[in-house]
């Protein structure tokens, strides 16, 4: 009997980082690779991907996303002459994984009761889950370096540097524009940044309006996406996976789709109030309020996904002198300043 609850509560945390990794985060990035195509085909009056079909059956186009995993897994994968064979296969692996890992930290549910038990539907709930998560996506940065130094080409390593400067200079940024926000909740757990906007009943983003800004324009940069895309630039800038083929090529692809989940998951969280819903007090309800805080989360999170989207394709990209001075120049000074302006009206306001 002393082992019983221990076990159950392994299975349920495994189970717990697996629909978060698996269940949200594969399914929600192979989705984006349709949505990318579709949202942009909408917004430039054209029809988008609609050939990969089933027996003539194409439901506008959702089979792409399975057509582009087929190809990636069964493409050859190529390895050039002079690259440093064991670190050329490590560096997606180390992206991909850092991405993989703050997923599995992002606040899908609270605390609800069933069965004569609490169940927290937090996948890995830690009192520091706000720096961890960011700590640990910064440290994605490591396997862009070591893609373009491993691959043995100087354009792969000039890729890498640049992208090494990009995600360095809005880490600062990403970081310092939750400082007001966080200062608020007085917590740097997510969970209890959830509770404490619904016990107050209103959400960051509405206090921190500027933080918001900061941290989701800081957000697309960290994610390589348009119009910060200088680290890939797809056919026009030659990128740091440059030497790249098949699965690794596509884990690298993958990493940036995680990424932007995982910004839009810790927004979410900090900013639009988590899994509550005002006007219903979803904790006391059982297995319909655990599935309505997912729903809650999940839904937050795919109109944010669906925004930065919108950013993609309106926006030109940046020169990289551009995007420097955007991040050291503005957006840090501007996160600082409302860090201190936080400060003060808090104080004052005590």
């Amino acid at each position: 009997m002393n082992l019983a609850l221990p076990l159950n509560d392994i299975c349920f945390s495994t189970a717990k980082v697996l629909f978060a990794v698996l269940g949200v985060g594969l399914n929600i990035a192979g989705l984006l690779g349709w949505v990318e195509r579709k949202q942009s085909a909408v917004m430039q009056d054209r029809i988008g991907a609609n050939r990969a079909s089933i027996f003539g059956i194409n439901i506008l186009g959702l089979f792409h996303p399975i057509a582009d995993a087929i190809k990636m897994l069964t493409k050859e994968d190529f390895v050039p002459t002079g690259a440093t064979k064991g670190l050329h296969g490590l560096a997606p692996m180390i992206s991909l994984g850092c991405a993989m890992f703050c997923l599995a930290a992002l606040p899908y549910g609270g605390v609800i009761q069933y069965a004569g038990s609490a169940w927290d539907l937090q996948p890995i709930a830690l009192p520091m889950g706000v720096p961890l998560v960011l700590a640990v996506l910064a440290f994605g940065v490591h396997g862009i370096v070591m893609a373009g130094y491993a691959s043995g080409s100087n354009y792969g390593l000039l890729g890498a540097l640049r992208g090494a400067a990009q995600m360095i200079s809005y880490e600062v940024a990403l970081a310092s524009s939750l400082a007001g926000v966080l200062f608020i909740y007085g917590t740097l757990d997510f969970s209890e940044a959830v509770l404490w906007q619904a016990s107050h009943g209103i959400w960051g983003i509405f206090l921190q309006p500027l933080a918001f800004i900061l941290f989701l324009t800081a957000g697309a940069a960290v994610t390589k996406r348009t119009p910060f895309d200088l680290p890939e630039g797809e056919s026009e800038i030659v990128g740091y996976h440059v030497e790249y083929s098949g699965m690794k090529f596509g884990m690298f692809l993958m990493t940036d789709f995680f990424e932007s989940i995982v910004i839009c998951g810790v927004i979410t969280a900090l900013f639009l109030g988590g899994w509550t819903i005002p006007g219903l007090e979803l904790r006391t309800m059982g297995l319909l309020g655990g599935a309505l805080m997912l729903a809650s989360f999940i839904g937050k999170m795919m109109f944010l996904l669906f925004l930065l989207m919108q950013i993609r394709w309106t926006l030109p990209r940046f020169r990289f002198d551009q995007l420097l001075d955007l991040g050291w120049k503005n957006l840090l000074p501007l996160a600082l300043i409302n860090f201190l302006a936080t400060v003060w009206v808090v104080y004052l306001w005590r």
